[in-house]
């Protein structure tokens, strides 16, 4: 399959290229990115030869349908790495939460959220291929909180790469900081930047479009990447998951094969939607797509009145932080395949320089056609944290704005797959406080009193964090993330 460029081509790049060159080059013309040239139509049939399979058996048939050029063994090397996750033989659990509303558990990996479902077959990829070609790879990472540990998990002591995480100071769980300042491995960065997720992001891709800055690591016979979800090797590996709870309804005879489902997204960066959307294109039955946004609620805006509007707009810190983002990168994907490329240029190079653009009536009807949208706010959502804890569920402050989706967003009585992104671990203060009112707890005191109120252990890799040695102290201004990444390679 061939990857093409979500804002046309520049002239100076190759029309398409292979599913490799979009993963080891992520950023295209005119600061676009990739997408598939085409995405395979698998239907019913492909459901139900799948309906008894394994995670792994249905992961290596979803990847071989994109025909991607990555060897096979590399392939099934990549996706043992799910034998790490908590059960080996089921690691997406699907748990009934009400009648009609299933919890899809993402984050039952090794950092303990779902990037890893992505991330942890994605650096074996991204390394195997860097040893193929005899090159080396600085990758880049821009993190709310979630993809940072699990960009440094995945890319730790491998083989011809390099890892660079920046993160916002203050904007993350105490847990998921642990997570990243504690890791030790010599090719591992990580960076504390005084700004939001935004901040980070427009850097990461600023660096990633920048000939200089490439030419100055080219100089030191170093080539330039990414993990965060513009990166297509990231999505390719979101699209699974949701093919598997999907199945996983019909194993447990809460729908029939072929019964249209809800798919209900936190919004983040769009790459768990945009994974949702694509599994609906080639053979999930999917009513609509429900994304839930916190306070940051610039999606909900776009999907309900087809205007993106960053205006006057800061980010405002609330208490699901990976989703404190206002320009979610991944819903230039969804505009190239609804679009075409012309008109996802000009509506992002609009936003680009005038911070704002605005869909057509037509358009904004295509995109309500597979999109629904809500916003949570953090008093809300700590009330459903709390009624779900009170009938028998805990989940993190992420998922609790899916309830509020749910409630508010369906318009049939069709069932509802909820995407759980984080164990409750990474954010027990906001936990703790829904559930008592307890105020300004410390992580750790707050993990032990949820994890005795609600009979379960605290996981050891979240327990181990308050006594690892903190190896990674910097802390630096916007304007000297460049010049620290360069000091560090």
């Amino acid at each position: 399959m061939n990857f093409i460029e979500t804002r046309g081509n520049d002239g100076q790049r190759p029309v398409k290229v292979s599913f490799s060159e979009a993963i080891l080059n992520p950023i295209s013309s005119y600061g676009g990115i990739y997408s598939p040239e085409s995405i395979p139509e698998l239907g019913t049939d492909f459901l139900n030869k799948h309906i008894n399979s394994s995670y792994k058996v249905l992961a290596k048939d979803i990847l071989t349908a994109f025909d991607i050029d990555i060897d096979g063994s590399v392939i099934d090397e990549a996706l043992t790495l799910y034998d790490k996750f908590d059960d080996s033989d089921n690691p997406v659990p699907v748990v009934k939460v009400k009648d009609d509303l299933y919890v899809s558990e993402l984050y039952h990996g090794p950092t303990r959220a779902f990037k890893d479902m992505a991330l942890q077959p994605f650096g074996l990829v991204l390394s195997s291929l860097a040893q193929k070609r005899n090159e080396n790879y600085l990758i880049l990472a821009a993190t709310s909180g979630d993809t940072g540990p699990a960009a440094l998990e995945t890319f730790k002591n491998r083989a011809n790469v390099k890892v660079v995480c920046m993160y916002p100071d203050g904007g993350t769980s105490d847990v998921q900081r642990l997570q990243m300042v504690t890791e030790d491995a010599e090719n591992l960065k990580v960076l504390g930047v005084n700004g939001d997720f935004d901040d980070t992001q427009n850097a990461l891709k600023r660096l990633l479009g920048s000939a200089e800055f490439k030419q100055r690591l080219k100089d030191k016979n170093i080539n330039l990447s990414a993990a965060n979800s513009v990166n297509f090797g990231r999505i390719i590996f979101q699209v699974i998951y949701h093919v598997h709870s999907y199945l996983e309804l019909v194993r447990q005879k809460a729908i029939k094969m072929g019964e249209k489902v809800y798919l209900n997204v936190p919004s983040g960066n769009f790459g768990n939607a945009l994974g949702g959307y694509y599994a609906m294109t080639m053979c999930l039955p999917v009513e609509k797509i429900l994304i839930a946004s916190n306070n940051n609620n610039i999606l909900t805006q776009l999907i309900n009145e087809g205007r993106y509007d960053l205006r006057d707009m800061a980010v405002t810190p609330t208490t699901s932080p990976a989703m404190d983002i206002l320009k979610s990168s991944n819903i230039e994907r969804v505009l190239f395949d609804m679009f075409g490329a012309e008109r996802t240029k000009e509506l992002m190079q609009q936003l680009d320089t005038e911070h704002h653009y605005q869909l057509t009536a037509a358009e904004l009807a295509t995109l309500q056609n597979v999109f629904s949208a809500d916003f949570c706010n953090d008093d809300e959502g700590k009330q459903y944290i709390k009624d779900s804890f009170d009938s028998g569920y805990l989940m993190d402050p992420h998922t609790a704005t899916c309830f509020k989706a749910y409630d508010t967003c369906r318009d049939k009585p069709l069932k509802t797959i909820v995407y759980s992104t984080a164990e409750w671990t990474k954010f027990s203060p906001v936990i703790a406080n829904a559930l008592t009112g307890e105020v300004d707890a410390k992580d750790q005191d707050a993990l032990k009193a949820i994890a005795t109120n609600a009979r379960i252990e605290i996981p050891a890799m979240i327990n181990g964090l308050f006594d690892k040695e903190i190896t990674q102290q910097t802390i630096i201004e916007k304007n000297q993330i460049e010049q620290e990444i360069l000091n560090f390679i």
